[in-house]
């Protein structure tokens, strides 16, 4: 039995670090200790969602923002990609879906709390992690003016004028003026030195971001000592990574993020560029610094080399295991997926070809990351749940849990206070395991205490109904004051005074709490000022006319690219490209909200709209999901490249033995195009 070093060690509070001004003009402060955040004078256990505003449609930020409240996020992070705002040196893009003001403003109206990631590099799977071709190719001729991610002067006078221009578009919307902008994030992913880093915030400083603390990312480990207190390091895990350069299922230690430990390192984060053996070594300092997390798997992209197929449940083990080892904020990357802009110069995602930074081959168009909201805002169901099962336990209970210790028991089990944290999932490997929250000891009530129980605590309504969710495999029993109780599913019962329900996991899927009350549907509810919406996804029974007028030309050679793994293929590959004409889009009524699924076989999917490239796929053996209204009126050309059973790349092993079955080892089909709709009424 181990015990984990607790996050109250040194007893850090707002004090002892250095941050900006933490009260708004109402006089309520967001502050920091070292368990986590408080505001108001009240511990909360916030969950922040990443979303990237300008790989989303500007009209649809206000739908998107409110479902991701309705998933249980209380914290909104996305990163200012400075190569969406400034492609050419001096000419500033802040419009349409770059829009960073119109987006912070529609978070501040949403009552939706923002940190920043200003960069200057990023990464985020985006073309030189976010750095314009203007400023590396400077870096490129004159390294000692415009050596990256350094003090060179040049590129300090360039992140100077970055940081400024950013802080243009959000002045008056800092916490301290009445905006939601509680943090911002300096660099990411960067050794230091520690010089650097201290320069970089000293200019966010200087160019007005004055807000109530400032972040890192807690990986890799710095290069030299840090000053205590500046940034608080914010950590991560992930299920799987496309940047593995093993093509094996779950490869090094991917599984440790499916346990309880006392570290808050993970040894599988940009294994790439960082290595496999990160020293997990914790330092008493870092334990002073609240456990929080900004990239816990929400999803994942596939690269080229690497088809990541994700169902969706490995999303809730992973911030189970953190909060079991002591985390008070669960931080996804992504919450939601999006669409790279799109840019005729160059692609404007990551590629391995650069020389900034970036080992992968990623689509030059989607980042769908397969995230418990995807691309177009859809739901990855299993994803969403059973995350918002979890946000919404701790949306009732974070306050308290956020002040227990925690203590692990195994790899699989973790105690914190009236808590216990199971996990014996693991991604592949076994994916029969399961994970879940029960109570021990847990004081509801005056007079009410429930010893133990087989079923997850779930949420509490303003009638003071407490209602838990099944657990797989589990009677529903709760010992409530010594006595136990057989629950009948969906069916509330009285027990020393207090009302309870147990819940099916079917209907849990169905149960959204709202103004302290549960509403059921079948599809996703939010709110909408005082209004509650529905929105639903349905198949339509519309045909697609789409016919093949070519033929594939045959495998192309898969080449090995820069950084030693298999190369995606060039514009000139599609040449040898099946290609299908896709007609009668402009029947379609443009009046409704309307997507193409395209279930596809084959190595790469592409589609073009009057030549131009609108949407594109890495087969993983999901369907690829398109906006109609990118279509219409347009001539639609669906391209797919064939797969070959020789190929140096991973697939799991469904699609593996797909492949492995296919004809002359070559796979490549087109199934089937449906119309998806997505519908949205008020419920009230």
């Amino acid at each position: 039995m181990s015990i984990l070093l607790t996050c109250c060690i040194g007893m850090a509070a707002q004090e002892t670090f250095q941050f900006g001004t933490n009260a708004r003009p109402d006089g309520v402060k967001f502050e920091v200790d070292s368990r986590g955040f408080i505001i108001g004078g009240r511990h909360v256990l916030p969950v922040m969602g990443e979303i990237h505003y300008s790989r989303v449609p500007e009209r649809e930020w206000r739908r998107e923002i409110q479902k991701m409240k309705a998933g249980g996020i209380t914290v909104l992070a996305t990163y200012v990609f400075w190569i969406h705002h400034e492609e050419e040196e001096g000419k500033w893009n802040w419009s349409g879906n770059r829009n960073l003001r119109k987006f912070i403003e529609t978070c501040k109206e949403e009552q939706m709390p923002v940190v920043l990631r200003i960069g200057p590099f990023c990464h985020g799977e985006v073309y030189q992690g976010g750095f314009p071709v203007w400023m590396t190719d400077k870096a490129a001729t004159d390294p000692q003016q415009y050596k990256l991610r350094s003090q060179a002067p040049g590129f300090m006078k360039a992140t100077r004028n970055l940081y400024s221009n950013i802080f243009a578009q959000v002045s008056g919307l800092l916490w301290k003026d009445g905006g939601p902008i509680v943090g911002v994030q300096i660099e990411n992913e960067c050794r230091g030195p520690w010089a650097y880093y201290k320069a970089l915030k000293q200019m966010a400083v200087e160019a007005g971001f004055d807000t109530p603390f400032y972040t890192r990312t807690g990986w890799p480990k710095l290069n030299g000592p840090e000053e205590f207190g500046q940034m608080l390091p914010l950590y991560g895990d992930y299920a799987d990574g496309f940047w593995d350069r093993d093509l094996t299922d779950m490869p090094g230690a991917y599984k440790d993020a499916f346990i309880m430990k006392d570290t808050r390192l993970s040894s599988v984060i940009a294994t790439e560029a960082l290595g496999k053996n990160q020293d997990t070594h914790m330092e008493a300092k870092d334990l002073s610094y609240p456990y929080l997390t900004c990239e816990l798997g929400g999803g994942m992209m596939p690269s080229y080399h690497r088809r990541i197929n994700m169902s969706g449940r490995e999303v809730k083990p992973l911030a189970i295991c953190k909060l079991g080892s002591g985390s008070n904020l669960p931080g996804y990357y992504m919450y939601h997926g999006g669409t790279n802009p799109y840019n005729p110069k160059h692609t404007m995602a990551e590629t391995q070809a650069t020389n900034v930074t970036n080992y992968n081959d990623m689509p030059l168009m989607t980042y769908d990351f397969q995230a418990p909201l995807g691309e177009m805002g859809q739901p990855n169901w299993t994803a969403w749940h059973e995350s918002r099962w979890l946000h919404q336990f701790l949306a009732d209970w974070g306050e308290e849990l956020s002040q227990m210790d925690a203590h692990t028991l195994s790899a699989h089990y973790a105690r914190r206070g009236s808590f216990e944290f199971f996990c014996d999932y693991v991604r592949i490997l076994n994916e029969s395991g399961h994970a879940y929250i029960t109570p021990r000891n847990w004081q509801v009530t005056p007079y009410a205490t429930i010893n133990e129980a087989t079923a997850e605590p779930f949420c509490k309504t303003s009638d003071g109904t407490i209602y838990f969710i099944a657990i797989d495999g589990k009677k529903p029993q709760l010992s409530i004051n010594g006595k136990t109780f057989t629950a009948k599913l969906n069916k509330p019962f009285k027990a020393a005074g207090t009302t309870l329900c147990v819940l099916s996991k079917e209907k849990a899927r169905t149960a959204y709490k709202i103004d302290g009350q549960l509403h059921y549907s079948n599809g996703i509810l939010y709110k909408d000022g005082s209004r509650i919406m529905e929105e639903t996804w349905h198949t339509l029974p519309t045909p697609v006319n789409h016919v093949l007028t070519k033929e594939h030309g045959g495998l192309r050679t898969v080449s090995i690219g820069k950084q030693k793994v298999a190369a995606m293929p060039t514009e000139a590959d599609f040449e040898k490209a099946a290609t299908w004409t896709i007609a009668n889009l402009d029947e379609l009524n443009e009046n409704l909200d309307l997507y193409l699924q395209i279930s596809y076989r084959g190595d790469v999917a592409r589609l073009y709209a009057d030549g131009q490239l609108v949407a594109d796929n890495f087969w993983n053996g999901k369907p690829m999901l398109v906006r109609l209204s990118d279509l219409v009126g347009k001539r639609v050309e669906l391209k797919i490249l064939p797969l070959g059973k020789a190929y140096p790349i991973y697939l799991q092993q469904a699609q593996r033995a797909e492949l492995d079955q296919a004809p002359d080892g070559i796979l490549l089909s087109l199934d089937s195009i449906q119309v998806i709709e997505r519908q949205t009424n008020t419920v009230e």
